[in-house]
């Protein structure tokens, strides 16, 4: 009998769990028993594909630790993790090429099912050992080894150990290749450092796109060196009424755009057209039909204004700012915005876009747009950004049977600015509350009437800052809604499970709390003490 119970003690802690949302083991089932807290194996967000736990090992790292790298495209990760543990440990943790000892190895030879952005986790008794084929696999292998640990390795001062890892060997990658979020920079300005901050907290949930609006009615916030009154004037001001020199440098933008790099981030910018654009007509008169500059705005209602699309300078002003931008931006897209153009007569929007979609390809870069842009091209390489409330839109559907991967980003679901309940101070409701039951409650690949799994690019979280103003304000609306869209657009559909997922969620409370993240304590999570 006993010789029985260890087998199926044996073939429990063997068990692959493939996106149940529950891992049982035969550790865990001791530490349910005994009252402690459970493995961090059951508390990852987002949900990796595969987990199999190894009962009765564990890794401690230790003062000894390195960090090995045997491929050229894991060096980035490795000292990304290395700046992330060496603060709360206290250990030196060293980045090395020689693979020896004990520590965290990354290298290459993960299994091709893994595909491009996968990785292969295995923790054994003396090493941690990452496999992947690239560069994004080993920032996302990082992003789950750092829950693994425990939730006060995210502190910036040196704790108390030990720092141990769970035994378990994960296989994973993501549903979507688009794993993105939104910063509306342009209603209120937010400084380098402080957009630095929402870079790293959306690093730690494998988001690799941000996505930086940088222009609106109400402020342009990057130098254009051929225009340079967009800034003097247009980045002066903000909602609300604050000046200064509320924007970024050319060279402060690169910096930005390096930084989200070393974080396996690609960053995207948004240049709003033809609406959204008085701060661009207050700064220079040629833009406007009637050759008079427009006053500065400093309110939030939208759909007022629109370039004039009758004028030739209205297309080298915009190839001027797409040539300087895509000059500094490595990435291979740019946002040419296109929602709201109420000002825009239909065929003046037509008109507008098919003279300014040319320029965006001409500067090697592909456009992605607000989805109303899409009803005036049949360009299959263009990307359509979903933002309706509405299940249905035609344009979307026939772009979508076309071939356009559209990128979802429906407003009364994953738009991070609405407000949780009819109490919540910050934000705004004119899509509906959003509580994030709410925001998990939709699935990206099911969601829009002729737009199947497979026409899905990913899922993208906008935070639009009409009422944001600081970072603790971001942290409020985006935590704990983005690891929701991260989940989304990372975990396959099978494990969509909201009693399963609030769990998981609930056990970031910790990690966010040490980190100082303002987040939002909602009713409906069991947050972990």
């Amino acid at each position: 009998m006993a010789l029985r119970t260890k087998r199926l003690q044996a073939a429990v802690a063997a068990l692959v769990i493939a996106g149940s949302g529950v891992l049982v083991t035969e550790t865990a089932n001791a530490e349910q028993a005994t009252g402690n807290a459970p493995s961090t194996l059951h508390e990852l967000v987002p949900q990796p594909v595969q987990v199999r736990p190894r009962a009765g090992v564990t890794f401690t790292l230790t003062a000894a630790a390195k960090i090995q790298v045997s491929t050229p495209a894991a060096r980035g990760a490795a000292e990304l993790l290395a700046g992330i543990l060496r603060p709360s440990t206290g250990y030196p943790l060293p980045v090395t090429d020689e693979i020896s000892g004990t520590g965290i190895v990354l290298t290459s030879g993960a299994d091709p099912v893994t595909g491009p952005e996968g990785y292969r986790l295995d923790v054994t008794p003396k090493q941690v050992v990452i496999r992947a084929g690239s560069a994004a696999g080993h920032f996302n292998a990082v992003a789950t080894l750092r829950q693994l640990l425990p939730a006060r390795i995210e502190a910036k001062t040196r704790q108390q150990g030990p720092w141990t890892v769970p035994g378990a060997s994960i296989a994973d990658h993501p549903r979507y290749h688009h794993r993105g979020a939104m910063l509306d920079v342009s209603r209120h300005f937010f400084t380098p450092d402080q957009v630095k901050r929402y870079i790293d907290q959306i690093a730690a949930f494998k988001i690799n796109y941000f996505h930086l609006h940088l222009s609106d009615d109400q402020g342009w916030r990057l130098e254009i060196k051929s225009w340079p009154e967009l800034t003097r004037i247009g980045g002066s001001t903000e909602v609300g009424g604050r000046t200064g020199e509320l924007f970024y440098t050319q060279e402060q933008y690169q910096d930005l755009v390096r930084y989200a790099a070393g974080r396996g981030i690609t960053v995207i910018p948004e240049f709003d057209m033809p609406g959204h654009t008085n701060a661009a007509q207050a700064s220079y008169a040629e833009l406007n039909c009637d050759g008079k500059k427009r006053p500065l705005y400093t309110g939030t209602e939208v759909g007022f204004s629109s370039l004039c699309v009758d004028k030739d300078i209205t297309y080298r002003f915009i190839e001027d700012v797409i040539r300087e931008v895509s000059a500094i931006t490595p990435g291979p897209y740019l946002h040419i915005g296109g929602d709201e153009a109420l000002s825009t007569p239909d065929a003046d929007y037509v008109t507008f876009m098919n003279r300014v979609l040319p320029i965006v390809k001409k500067y090697g870069k592909t456009t992605v747009g607000w989805h109303e842009f899409i009803k005036t091209t049949k360009d299959t390489a263009l990307i359509p950004q979903f933002w309706g409330t509405t299940t249905t839109d035609a344009n979307v559907a026939a772009a979508a049977k076309r071939g356009n991967k559209v990128l979802m980003s429906p407003a009364n679901r994953i738009y991070l600015d609405m407000k949780y309940d009819e109490n919540t101070e910050l934000g705004l409701d004119w899509a509906g509350l959003v509580e994030v039951r709410d925001a998990y409650g939709w699935n990206p690949g099911a969601y829009l009437d002729g737009v199947t799994e497979s026409d899905v690019r990913g899922v993208e979280a906008p935070l639009w800052t009409e009422t944001i103003r600081t970072s603790a304000d971001i942290e409020y609306m985006a935590f704990p809604r983005l690891p929701v869209a991260a989940e989304l657009g990372w975990s396959p559909a099978r494990v969509h499970d909201w009693d399963r997922f609030a769990p998981r969620l609930g056990a970031q409370g910790p990690r966010w709390k040490i980190q100082g993240i303002n987040f939002y304590p909602s009713a409906q999570v069991p947050w972990k003490k």
